[in-house]
């Protein structure tokens, strides 16, 4: 067990969420003799997964997860799943006492080879074993996917282990640089000016400013999502009303950065294959379902092999066709000031000043999108929604928010009850003030869906069954109710350390006639 902890603390692997149980004893009991590595403690699984995956997206480096064995190890696959279509270097490790078990119907027992099937390819180990035959864990941190180790302990590893002389490794680095970038130079030089618009998904820190540079450079219109970070700095050159005036007017070319955009139109593209589209990413996903060029790799090293970049604008006035959408949103800002759109515009104004800000949930990030601020930049934004799911966003939250002395969290109420067991990691945070912010809308109830009858709506919304309050209680959590914008300015009178939770209820009937106006 000392050489596995020793390897993965060279391979720059810093930080081990734990999950107690009585088959995780000989890896626990070891890995807390090493100083080398930081060891949080999380009795929920998929919890621990989740908040894993957060510190990743902190730090950059690796995270193992000690899951266990038998079920409560199957439990971290929702965060896997995520993980690798975020292409973070989540590290799974399960424990398996007995050769076969899981297939002889052993109590507590399942099969663990192949668990997490494609999303993390399973390394059978053998303990105790040389160094030599342990796997590179630089290489395949590099590699930046999900992995899976299974362990077999063969005898317990006697206490006292020397871990005086380990030393911590550098992160890992960056994925390689795979594609060609010829055919996009040469549709910017040339093509460009047909009609091009740049999309904008997540982005890691370090991807903004060569992202920025090119949006600035190009000058065309662009759609940001919120997780991209430069949503604010790109005001001059948003596209507002971008998923309505893209399919009336579908420009011929587009190019992404980043994640896969949450935007409509970016579904809409499967079906629009006259509109040629192109990939700049870390992740090497396309993200769509037809053909595409692809480059992958970092940002950074993709911009210098661009070379000269022409200065391309607004070619199809869809910039000046927006500014009509943009007046007619700020209007119904103010004939619905308590419609849930209205409430996400409000605890922008407070929460965008916080040090890292977090979304959770199709909906949160779908407002926070399109009527958030603009005027303050965000320095650090995250959302989970590679997977179109909304789990975990909570954990991966408070994994974010570690070094924040002031961080805020924008879920949706289905999602926070979803990830309860998330408030438990608060008190292994440093202090800081974290203020979770929850839009208490039905479900999503509230927003553009259908007359329903009874039956209908009893299968197809899904309104919370727990009263915030009282989860609140529950956690810890200092509790208040918005109703409106005045409610807000408590987020100005918190105490530095405080943890609270915002319920924020829209009013229902102002959502739906804001939504039937625009």
């Amino acid at each position: 067990m000392k050489h596995l902890i020793t390897s993965c603390a060279s391979a720059g692997i810093a930080e081990w969420v734990c999950c107690p149980g009585k088959h995780n004893t000989s890896i626990l009991s070891t890995l807390a003799e090493c100083p080398a590595v930081h060891r949080w403690s999380q009795s929920d699984e998929r919890t621990a997964a989740y908040f894993a995956l957060g510190r990743i997206q902190a730090t950059g480096r690796p995270v193992v997860v000690v899951a266990g064995h038998g079920a409560s190890a199957a439990a971290v696959t929702p965060a896997v799943v995520e993980a690798y279509y975020q292409r973070r270097p989540l590290i799974i490790i399960t424990v398996a006492e007995h050769e076969n078990a899981g297939g002889a119907g052993a109590a507590g027992h399942i099969e663990t080879e192949g668990l997490f099937g494609m999303y993390a390819p399973t390394i059978e180990l053998t303990l105790p074993c040389a160094v030599a035959e342990l796997p590179d864990f630089c290489a395949l941190a590099t590699d930046g996917f999900p992995l899976h180790l299974n362990l077999r302990l063969h005898e317990h590893t006697a206490a006292g282990a020397d871990f005086s002389h380990v030393r911590l490794g550098d992160a890992p680095a960056a994925p390689k640089f795979r594609g060609s970038v010829a055919e996009l130079a040469q549709m910017l030089r040339f093509h460009s000016y047909e009609g091009l618009v740049l999309l904008i998904g997540g982005l890691d820190p370090a991807e903004q400013e060569p992202a920025l540079w090119l949006a600035r450079t190009l000058r065309v219109p662009v759609v940001a999502d919120a997780a991209s970070g430069l949503r604010e700095e790109l005001a001059a050159y948003m596209l507002h009303g971008a998923d309505q005036l893209l399919l009336q007017y579908p420009p011929r070319h587009v190019l992404r950065i980043g994640e896969v955009p949450t935007c409509d139109f970016w579904r809409a593209l499967e079906d629009m294959p006259d509109t040629q589209v192109y990939s700049i990413t870390r992740t090497g996903f396309s993200g769509l379902c037809r053909d595409s060029i692809v480059i992958e790799g970092e940002p950074e090293q993709i911009m210098k092999a661009l070379g000269d970049v022409p200065h391309t604008g607004d070619t199809e006035n869809l910039l000046n066709r927006g500014r009509r959408y943009c007046g007619k949103v700020e209007e119904l800002l103010l004939a619905y000031p308590e419609s849930d759109a209205a409430m996400v515009r409000y605890f922008s104004n407070h929460a965008c000043i916080a040090d890292v800000l977090s979304l959770g949930s199709a909906t949160t990030i779908r407002l926070w999108n399109r009527y958030a601020q603009t005027h303050v930049p965000t320095l650090y934004l995250r959302a989970n929604n590679s997977t179109g799911g909304a789990d975990g966003t909570v954990s991966a939250f408070f994994a974010n928010s570690t070094d924040a002395q002031y961080a805020c969290c924008l879920t949706g109420d289905i999602s926070l009850l979803r990830d309860c067991a998330a408030a438990s990691m608060v008190p292994q945070l440093p202090e800081g003030k974290r203020v979770v912010a929850v839009l208490n809308n039905e479900g999503a109830g509230q927003a553009d869906t259908p007359d329903l009858d009874e039956e209908q709506r009893r299968l197809m919304v899904q309104p919370p069954v727990f009263d915030m309050k009282e989860l609140a209680q529950l956690w810890g959590a200092e509790y208040y109710a918005i109703h409106c914008e005045a409610d807000f300015e408590v987020l100005d009178s918190l105490e530095e350390n405080a943890f609270a939770l915002l319920d924020i209820i829209p009013d229902a009937e102002q959502t739906r006639a804001f939504n039937a106006a625009l």
